[in-house]
């Protein structure tokens, strides 16, 4: 039996075998209640489809030097799956904050930052520069503009989502959030998400297809029913059933953001062998940040000049590079590329990306609890899309604002007096974007 659907991501056909090798079944056979809530099918397939172009992606280091948990990436070993890495602020979350072609780019080039940089130590739970974690993974998957830390997935925290009762392979559906409480006050917490079930030819489940993000890269367990029913029932889990996607997200909707871009994430991408960028590839730089072009000419073709240009004018042209690493900063924003003329007079593909100013000021040395206050925002070939808040003290305490068209115009976000609960640190972010990715901005604030 063969289950169709549209993949509203890429707008590709795809065809899911209902009992496959891999573990995949189609969205009526994994959910017994799909014939009378047809609704939740097309939802449900598209998470799967959606968690699948991040955990399903190859790739192969061809430098040693990438940091993992407790060491580093194997220079010409394959792995599965994006990276782990709660690059927070610093870094960038693939799918969010880049491309995932961005990130496949930046493996093929041996002076990126996924070998020149290491978060460790800097960063906490966070070693690689790009990388994704459960709650980015799983909000991803959930069609999120912005993610949801694994904490806040579950009631009281969202709306359009309860607890089910008994949870077992058999009450489980795709689409279903597996959630761990922290084991102690103040520690972490982790999501997983359902995406499939095998059946034997009596139509009962026999193993729960389970995927999450988790060191080193994304996890891909098939658990079998009896591993199933004592991993969901063991430390506290709940099994996390959305019952309205558009309840659980609110205005946090993918579909109103340039990113998560999945048609991108899920197309094949041409990754440069002559030229690439320290950050990979079609990917913004804040204004005056240094970007290091590095011209690798793979295939020996011989390189006459590297050509940078914004728009259709050309900024530098440099003769004769050679191979190598040349570094130049930008002070003017916009939209910029670069190629390389080969000896043979052809050119090379083209790098793009983005210069863009990102920044912000808030009028007030600490923020009273209860009271109203404001943002001053500013950006320059970028939209400010969002302002995150995260208090150090209270972990749950976590919150978007979403900038309006009217808000980015008068070049201010109004914060309500109501939206903090808890005294102490707190972290600001402003988000911007491009439709070559995002950028963030922090800066710490106290309230009192």
């Amino acid at each position: 039996m063969i289950f169709e659907y549209r993949c509203l991501a890429c707008w590709s056909l795809i065809l899911v075998s209902c009992i496959g090798a891999d573990g995949i079944v189609s969205a009526e056979e994994a959910n017994p209640n799909a014939r009378a809530a047809g609704s939740r099918v097309s939802w449900q397939a598209q998470v799967v489809e959606n968690a699948r172009i991040m955990s399903r992606v190859k790739w192969s280091p061809v430098a040693s030097g990438m940091p993992k948990r407790g060491g580093y990436f194997e220079k010409g070993v394959e792995y599965t799956g994006v990276p782990y890495s709660s690059v927070k602020s610093v870094g960038r979350y693939v799918g969010y904050d880049i491309f995932l072609k961005t990130f496949l780019a930046a493996v093929e080039n041996p002076r990126s930052v996924l070998y020149t940089e290491n978060l460790r130590g800097k960063v906490s739970n966070a070693e690689c520069y790009y990388g994704k974690v459960c709650s980015s993974y799983t909000s991803y998957a959930l069609q999120c503009g912005i993610w949801y830390v694994s904490r806040l997935h579950g009631p009281p925290h969202r709306n359009g989502v309860r607890v089910v009762d008994s949870p077992s392979a058999q009450t489980a559906e795709v689409g279903d959030v597996i959630y761990t409480p922290p084991a102690t006050a103040g520690g972490g917490s982790h999501v997983e998400l359902i995406t499939g079930f095998t059946r034997d030819a009596d139509g009962k489940v026999t193993h729960v297809r389970v995927e999450d993000s988790w060191p080193q890269t994304t996890r891909n367990n098939n658990r079998s029913v009896k591993n199933f029913n004592s991993h969901v029932r063991a430390r506290g889990r709940q099994l996390l059933r959305i019952t309205d996607l558009d309840a659980w997200r609110e205005g946090n909707r993918a579909e109103s953001f340039l990113f998560p871009n999945y048609r991108e994430d899920s197309a094949s991408p041409e990754i440069n062998r002559v030229l690439l960028l320290d950050l990979g590839d079609w990917v913004p730089y804040h204004k005056g940040q240094d970007v290091k072009f590095n011209i690798m000419d793979r295939d020996d073709q011989g390189v006459k000049a590297l050509v940078v240009k914004r728009g259709d004018t050309v900024v530098e042209t440099i003769n004769r590079p050679g191979k190598g690493v040349i570094e130049r900063s930008f002070s003017t924003c916009g939209d910029y590329t670069a190629h390389c003329v080969l000896d043979d007079d052809s050119l090379s593909q083209v790098c793009e990306f983005a210069v863009c100013d990102l920044d912000f000021t808030m009028p007030v040395d600490a923020i009273a609890l209860g009271e109203t206050w404001e943002i001053d925002i500013d950006s320059e070939n970028m939209d400010v899309i969002i302002v995150y808040f995260k208090s150090d003290a209270n972990s749950y305490e976590e919150h978007n604002v979403f900038v309006s068209d009217q808000e980015r115009q008068a070049g201010k976000v109004v914060i309500p007096a109501d939206m903090l609960q808890s005294k102490g640190k707190l972290q600001v972010w402003l988000i911007g974007e491009n439709r070559y990715g995002r950028l963030k901005k922090r800066r710490d604030v106290v309230v009192e």
